[in-house]
């Protein structure tokens, strides 16, 4: 790896920081969500307390040597309503974040928006459905840029908009027929393009010295079988997850096939005029990767309601009539939450990335979930590390490839709030000493991982 690859780890807002209405913080989706849950897992309320703890947090990340700390700034921490008055100690403690890691040779890789919609919005306009959502970001945009302008070099807009859209909690959709459901996300989902290309086009306007990309969850499918109808299912559930998105980023507008497919549901989205040039004109200067797992698919016949989808294992998958059915690799083994772990696929969707797309790109989320126990004071996550080593294998494999990757960005720096699971499924290097409902002393233990990085990163750099 080179000198100026940053080796890294992330974190997102509402799964770290705790604080959920102090010092003028107001209520997010997120929040919303997790407290519909508390009384079967923790919530946003404390999480891991990165509020009152990133001093000594990000003390750890200069130990454990990144050179990268990929984050996300509260939307409802800056502007408590969304679109009123700014909130100067909302800023206050970003300041003290960014520098914070600025004086520990550490560079911040900032996400304005992960999954945390100012709850206010909902209740107004709700949320993405309304323009004025999409033009409250663009002022939020505006106002981090300049704030921040010279200390922070590296923005996302959005966090994973092509999973995001697909789960109705996260978007605050709340519509029983599935056929008006569909109809408001795809509005959704082509607002939140719209603000991403209006935050890209203010950040190169405003300081054009920093670079802008998308974060997206990556998808990469395996045929069932070789059968040609098979092959074409595997690529159209990678196209209906993630490409489509990219190839917004990318050129501006949707793809054929996805303006098929709306035709085919009878589902018209509202564009003005002048969003096309707006569109057109924000370039990005990187792709940003989120990698977690693959897919297989199998061709999925039927005479009737071709292109309805249908919930598949989880929340975040569906099956589509007429295109393709998911189901189990048998040739992959899973993790104990379900997520097929497959290396060979980072580097196959890095490859087909970079070939489609030539953008640079960097890993800002890959990692393994799991139970750790706490043993002796010690935590023994030795499959964790397994996992890392193969994924950065496959990174540099890539990279031989030819694929220009910049950085890897490992989930998560510590552990965290998980949104479904708590903090029973963790994927942190320090794990964080307290349980669903049961704060005990939030101490920070370094795991065998950390460790593992540690010693990973020092020779990388020597």
């Amino acid at each position: 790896m080179k000198q100026d690859f940053f080796w890294g780890a992330s974190s997102s807002a509402f799964q770290i920081e705790g604080a959920w209405n102090e010092d003028g913080k107001g209520k997010t989706v997120a929040d919303y969500n997790a407290f519909k849950r508390s009384h079967l897992q923790a919530d946003t309320k404390v999480a891991s307390d990165f509020y009152h703890h990133y001093k000594e947090d990000i003390a750890l990340m200069k130990e454990l040597g990144l050179t990268a700390y990929r984050f996300s700034f509260s939307w409802a921490r800056i502007i408590p309503d969304g679109d009123g008055e700014i909130n100067s100690k909302g800023l206050d403690f970003y300041d003290a974040v960014v520098d914070e890691l600025l004086k520990n040779g550490i560079e911040p890789l900032v996400t304005l928006y992960h999954f945390d919609l100012p709850y206010s919005l909902v209740e107004r306009f709700n949320g993405w459905a309304s323009r004025e959502t999409v033009y409250a970001f663009e002022r939020y945009a505006k106002i981090c840029f300049a704030h921040f302008n010279g200390r922070v070099k590296y923005w996302q807009p959005h966090n994973e908009q092509n999973l995001m859209v697909r789960v109705d909690e996260r978007m605050n959709i709340e519509e029983n027929d599935p056929q008006k459901a569909d109809e408001l996300r795809f509005q959704m989902d082509y607002h939140m393009s719209l603000a991403h290309a209006l935050a890209v086009n203010a950040c190169h306007q405003m300081i054009p010295d920093a670079k802008i990309g998308a974060a997206i969850s990556s998808t990469m499918t395996y045929p069932k079988s070789n059968k040609p109808h098979d092959v074409w299912a595997a690529r159209m559930n990678d196209n209906f997850k993630s490409n489509y998105l990219i190839e917004m980023h990318v050129t501006g507008d949707y793809p054929q096939y996805y303006l098929n497919y709306l035709t085919q549901r009878n589902i018209t989205i509202l564009r003005f005029p002048e969003d096309k040039a707006i569109l057109q004109q924000a370039k990005m200067d990187f792709l940003a990767v989120n990698y977690y797992r693959t897919l297989c698919a199998e061709y999925y016949p039927t005479d009737e309601q071709i292109g309805v989808r249908e919930r598949g294992a989880n929340e975040v998958d569906f099956h589509q009539r007429g295109y393709f059915k998911l189901l189990a690799n048998e040739n992959l083994k899973a993790s104990e939450y379900g997520a097929q772990i497959d290396p060979m696929g980072l580097r196959l969707v890095l490859n087909d990335y970079y070939e489609k797309y030539r953008l640079p790109m960097i890993i800002m989320e890959n990692g393994l979930g799991a139970v750790d126990v706490l043993e002796d004071g010690k935590i023994h996550d030795h499959y964790r590390i397994d996992y890392l080593q193969r994924h950065i294998e496959a990174c540099q494999l890539a990279m031989e490839d030819g694929v220009m990757l910049f950085g890897y960005c490992p989930w998560s720096v510590i552990d965290l709030l998980s949104s479904h699971q708590g903090f029973k499924k963790r994927y942190g290097f320090v794990y964080v000493n307290r349980d669903d409902f049961d704060l005990k002393d939030l101490k920070r233990i370094k795991k065998d991982s950390f460790y593992w990085y540690q010693n990973f990163i020092q020779q990388s750099l020597s």
